[in-house]
């Protein structure tokens, strides 16, 4: 299997955790937290931003933990001379979730649609 179609396959998994996400994204913003949060998407333990929903609870095959681009620049994840970079690409994709997967295919920022 290509890795672009399981990167299709991945996306169409996490449609459902568009609602939840799209809420949480909406409070990080409207509460001052961060104009920019990031959803961590793991399947193991991770010791980044806070749990926000947990594989075994949703039933599904990904836990979730709701972070921020300042978090990642904090945590040398995003370097300083890209941090413009990626505020262009992320105002660009205002009407969907930034997302960091953390999966076989490696760790990559992906974007889906927020929930309407």
């Amino acid at each position: 299997m290509s890795d672009r179609l399981k990167m299709r396959m991945l996306e169409k998994e996490l449609e459902p955790y568009s609602k939840v996400l799209t809420q949480a994204a909406g409070t990080i913003v409207d509460s001052d937290v961060s104009r920019y949060p990031i959803f961590v998407v793991h399947q193991h333990q991770m010791d980044m931003g806070i749990p926000l929903i947990d594989k075994e609870q949703f039933k599904g095959n990904w836990s979730v933990n709701a972070s921020s681009l300042e978090e990642f620049v904090t945590k040398n994840i995003i370097e300083q001379e890209k941090i413009d970079g990626f505020r262009t690409v992320y105002k660009k994709k205002e009407d969907e979730l930034c997302l960091f997967v953390l999966s076989e295919l490696g760790p990559q920022f992906i974007f889906i649609p927020k929930s309407k």
